[in-house]
């Protein structure tokens, strides 16, 4: 090799650094999605604590930036992984056009029956599209660093840190918060928290065993993976046994949920290894999808107050009367929650999705 080229490729080597297998994304968007709503969440109940608020009511201030802006906004962030892509939705039209009509014929279907059956259908659905997607983390986390060992652990622990919170919560109603409507879980009194609880944080004494050990005696640390698991365990812990409120429960469940899926579906909205054309990139802009979704949820919860609920008159207006078309109105108003739940468990299987097999490849930058 001559003397320039030498040069050349030191100067190459330079300016482009090798990437690190440990995180999906990068140390800094990694840290800021994960860590950083996790820091949020409880920064919020410190600032609740400090104002008096735990004992109260979600505040109006609350409800916009986590629920209007993240939760809900971050259901509609799965139509640009399908139905803002012309050639994934070609992929599998019958999946994506079939799922919001059944979800829709489901809905009245519940809501004809009995309201309260309908919000406790998609509660319990909506509980495990929650826990799901912790386990998702760290199943992508595992596959980015391509561990071959402790999986069983893993997952153990990180369904652990999420079910038994749920159980301790359905053996301890009613609480002061619920997930969607007033009585849409059904009490328990199994006492099955308590037997439990040993395996709860033996679980999760046995996980930061492994970690330390691997990270120190044979030099494999997984920090993302856990950093999830972590701020899994303590969010789900603090916001659903350890305080009962609403404003607790509202700041602790929605962040760590709703944040990392929209950085998700940004990064595979830019990243060059998407369906998407990329002569696109230019015009979609971080503003712009944020923007657009929104956008989408402000329209969405417009419908909700002003047909249903009546608690946010201040931003939505008055509220109609639809007394009559209430199994239509409510059911048709759930089909993209419903929606998101049920495709979830399709578009982020990475056997069936080229795109996510990208965010794992150990040799994307």
């Amino acid at each position: 090799m001559s003397h320039d080229s030498q040069i050349e490729l030191s100067l190459a080597s330079k300016e482009t650094p090798v990437a690190d297998h440990r995180w999906l994304f990068s140390m800094p968007i990694d840290l800021l999605a994960f860590g950083g709503s996790a820091f949020l969440s409880l920064a919020l109940l410190a600032v609740g604590w400090r104002m008096g608020i735990l004992e109260s009511e979600t505040p109006e201030w609350t409800w916009i930036t986590s629920v209007l802006l993240i939760d809900v906004a971050h259901v509609y962030a799965t139509g640009f992984r399908v139905y803002f892509i012309p050639s994934e939705l070609r992929r599998r039209l019958w999946l994506y056009t079939l799922t919001p009509l059944l979800s829709f014929v489901l809905g009245v279907c519940l809501y004809s029956e009995s309201e309260l059956l309908f919000w406790r259908c998609l509660a319990y659905i909506a509980v495990f599209h929650f826990v799901r997607q912790q386990a998702g983390w760290v199943a992508l986390y595992r596959a980015k660093l391509c561990e071959q060992s402790g999986r069983w652990l893993d997952l153990a622990t990180i369904y652990g840190a999420t079910v038994w919170p749920l159980i301790w919560w359905h053996e301890h109603l009613p609480r002061r918060f619920w997930w969607f409507h007033e009585n849409d879980f059904v009490p328990a009194q199994m006492e099955l928290a308590g037997l439990l609880q040993p395996l709860y944080w033996s679980l999760l004494l046995a996980y930061g065993g492994k970690s330390i050990w691997n990270g120190m005696k044979k030099g494999i640390w997984n920090p993302g993976k856990d950093l999830v698991v972590g701020s899994t365990a303590l969010c789900w812990y603090v916001g659903i046994v350890g305080l009962n409120s609403d404003y607790a429960f509202t700041v602790t469940n929605v962040l760590i949920h709703g944040i990392p899926y929209i950085v998700l579906v940004q990064w595979l909205r830019v990243h060059p290894g998407r369906t998407a054309d990329p002569s696109t990139d230019s015009k979609h802009t971080l503003w712009k999808y944020l923007g657009l979704l929104w956008i989408l949820a402000y329209c969405e919860e417009y419908m909700w107050d002003r047909g249903l609920w009546h608690e946010h008159s201040w931003i939505f207006g008055s509220p109609w009367t639809w007394e009559h078309g209430r199994f239509l109105f409510v059911p048709l108003l759930a089909v993209p929650q419903l929606t998101h739940y049920i495709l979830d468990g399709f578009i982020w299987k990475r056997r069936t999705n080229p795109e996510l097999t990208n965010l794992t490849n150990r040799d994307v930058r």
